[in-house]
């Protein structure tokens, strides 16, 4: 069956979510190889992590992109539109791409299928995709990409990158990665490559020392945030970057938060050594490109009267920097409006977010699998002393219309989305 329309190759890729998680990379292989190598046929850098592969992506992506360079990003979940997930210098993938590729795919994923290895999962799919359209649709200088979850068993570890890259650790996906920090990050220390140097912006101690030994162990060259590169902030969302040998001051920052300025920092390091390999990049390109970055639902200002924020902090981690970042309304009255997946630690997110300052905090649920019921939200509310929100269009709405409090929207990047759709049509 061919596909003819993008509405029914989008209902194919989102119906193979059913198949689950499968990590592991045999299918990847075995379509790989089915396809002559597409992930061979450009260069890469590989980003895993906790939090913050998106932002470090993103300024990565608009430096190379004011030093001219055409880059191609591979990213999930998407806030917008499912294309976004494989764009071009920020430019989704077409909606008839979408349909040559799955045409492309599809007859591939059955004959899969029918062997002892499965039908592969909707990520392997869309991976697959990405590294098709970048090979054979269109041309590309480098290629960013960002793990799906973990990094050992990803679908996107098939690559050999310029640069490896690892954010942050924290406690996610448990089920999945381990339920100790050293687990979770040697399950990310999978992406490190035999002599591909690293970058890393993990703080705690004992991991960057496992990390330290783990990158001994591929004779690779590893740069750590704090002690290979540094941050010395300036002022708000600016900063200096310095190695031991130099430094770079007056960087503007295009996101908002102080941990943007350790994600800022981690994409200079990164791009210095793309320059070692060839790439002609500027101060002046670093300075244009960390300023001129934006990222769709990570303190994104959607609002100004009333003021609203949407935040995708959907775990702990990112609900800590979130906390942080909150010093900034400088004791204003809040209203966050919260929402998380069922699997995650939402009761120590609601106790973090109750920490805000003149705030009140609200808790709802939406339209996904995941997601907590309506019943659990009255519970969890009820046990965390915070107010439940049955439908949270009606609730946003009265806020929207005579609200002076600064509403901050917060939780699963899937209901930031859905929020951030719904607000563009209001």
């Amino acid at each position: 069956m061919l596909f003819k329309e993008y509405t029914e190759a989008l209902e194919w890729i989102h119906g193979t979510l059913r198949m689950g998680i499968k990590p592991g990379l045999m299918r990847m292989e075995w379509m790989l190889t089915k396809l002559n190598h597409p992930e061979k046929k450009n260069k890469w850098v590989h980003i895993a992590g906790t939090n913050g592969k998106g932002s470090t992506l993103t300024f990565i992506r608009n430096v190379l992109e004011q030093s001219g360079y055409s880059v191609g990003t591979f990213t999930s979940p998407y806030i917008e539109t499912f294309n976004e997930r494989i764009s071009m210098n920020g430019i989704p993938i077409s909606d008839d791409m979408i349909v040559t590729l799955c045409n492309q795919i599809k007859p591939l994923a059955d004959e899969l299928d029918q062997t002892d290895l499965g039908h592969p999962s909707e990520f392997e799919i869309i991976t697959v995709m990405m590294f098709l359209y970048f090979a054979d649709y269109t041309t590309i200088d480098i290629g960013l990409v960002e793990v799906g979850l973990g990094g050992r068993l990803d679908s996107t570890n098939v690559i050999v990158p310029l640069v490896s890259v690892v954010t942050t650790i924290g406690m996610d996906h448990m089920e999945f990665l381990g339920d100790t920090l050293q687990s979770i990050a040697l399950e990310k220390a999978g992406i490190f490559k035999q002599r591909v140097p690293i970058v890393s912006g993990v703080l705690q101690p004992e991991i960057r020392s496992l990390y330290k030994k783990r990158a001994t162990e591929f004779h690779a060259d590893i740069y750590q945030l704090d002690t290979d590169f540094h941050v010395q902030k300036e002022g708000d969302n600016r900063f200096t970057y310095c190695t031991q040998i130099d430094e770079l001051a007056g960087i503007e920052v295009g996101l908002l938060g102080d941990h943007q300025l350790n994600n800022a920092a981690v994409a200079i390091q990164t791009l210095e050594l793309l320059k070692e390999q060839w790439f002609t990049i500027t101060n002046k390109h670093i300075k244009q490109g960390i300023g001129k970055a934006s990222w769709p639902g990570r303190m994104e200002k959607v609002k100004d009267s009333p003021i609203v924020y949407l935040d995708g902090a959907h775990n702990l981690e990112g609900i800590i920097a979130l906390v942080h970042s909150s010093k900034m309304f400088d004791g204003r009255a809040i209203k966050v409006l919260f929402t998380a997946m069922k699997d995650k630690e939402f009761t120590a997110m609601i106790g973090l977010l109750k920490e805000i300052e003149n705030s009140k905090v609200y808790i709802t649920t939406f339209d996904y699998p995941r997601a907590l019921s309506r019943d659990e939200v009255e519970r969890v509310a009820k046990s965390n002393n915070v107010v439940p929100v049955e439908y949270w269009e009606g609730e946003l709405n009265s806020w929207l219309n005579k609200s002076e409090e600064i509403i901050l929207i917060t939780g699963s990047l899937y209901f930031i989305s859905e929020i951030r759709k719904y607000m563009l049509h209001i």
